[in-house]
């Protein structure tokens, strides 16, 4: 089955050109011009990826990315023509997987959506039924669903976010440094920094502990990295 993608934009030459490349490689495109659109789509179809643009007129990339995140698990890149690290690191609070900054090859937009889709295919392959439920405490992480429950309440995490703890709670008492993780949650190919671990894991924890500050799976080992007890 052909991979779907969502390529949102208010600009019509950068959606059509990022079309042409994606169908050509065999892929279905969608297209919205404005962050409103794009809601209504993200909530109508299922799509493999979502490129959003961060300069969008009515909703703001980061606000259709927000919304999003309230339903879905979707990877989304965002687009955006500025440089700036806060507005990269800004993308990631609001749920975002990754960034690309304009102006970009299309072949490196291709290159991250696919490297992202195997990753994504990879975590969702199929699990032995043994080691599909996973139980830590109030914790309940269902692998095959990537659904995490606390105290029978389900979490809604984003792809990384769960690929984050899902990596730590297969490995507990094991510290991973922020480098580490970057890589093998993201990829050695992730052009990002370490920043993006912290985001993440801090992201995490406002979701899975009842106090962040002082957390009772997700701990920092100063000066080393993240651990889950």
């Amino acid at each position: 089955m052909s991979k779907r993608v969502l390529v949102v934009d208010d600009e019509k030459l950068i959606v059509k050109g990022i079309r042409f490349s994606l169908e050509q490689d065999g892929m279905e495109v969608e297209y919205a011009y404005d962050g409103e659109e794009a809601l209504k789509i993200a909530k109508e179809q299922k799509f493999d990826m979502i490129l959003l643009d961060v300069m969008l007129p009515g909703l703001s990339g980061f606000e259709v990315c927000q919304q999003i995140r309230e339903f879905s698990d979707v990877p989304i890149v965002m687009l955006t023509a500025k440089g700036e690290d806060i507005d990269k690191i800004l993308g990631l609070e609001y749920g975002a997987d990754d960034y690309i900054t304009k102006p970009f090859n299309i072949l490196e937009v291709k290159a991250r959506i696919k490297a992202i889709m195997r990753r994504t295919a990879t975590k969702e392959s199929p699990k032995a039924e043994s080691s599909s439920m996973i139980e830590r405490g109030d914790m309940k992480i269902d692998r095959e669903g990537r659904r995490v429950y606390i105290e029978e309440k389900e979490i809604n995490l984003t792809a990384k976010e769960f690929d984050v703890l899902e990596l730590l709670i297969l490995n507990p008492n094991k510290v991973y440094s922020r480098e580490k993780l970057l890589t093998m949650v993201w990829g050695a190919d992730y052009p990002g920094d370490v920043r993006t671990v912290d985001v993440h894991i801090r992201r995490l924890r406002e979701k899975i502990e009842k106090n962040p500050s002082e957390p009772r799976y997700v701990h920092t080992k100063w000066g080393v990295g993240y651990y889950f007890k």
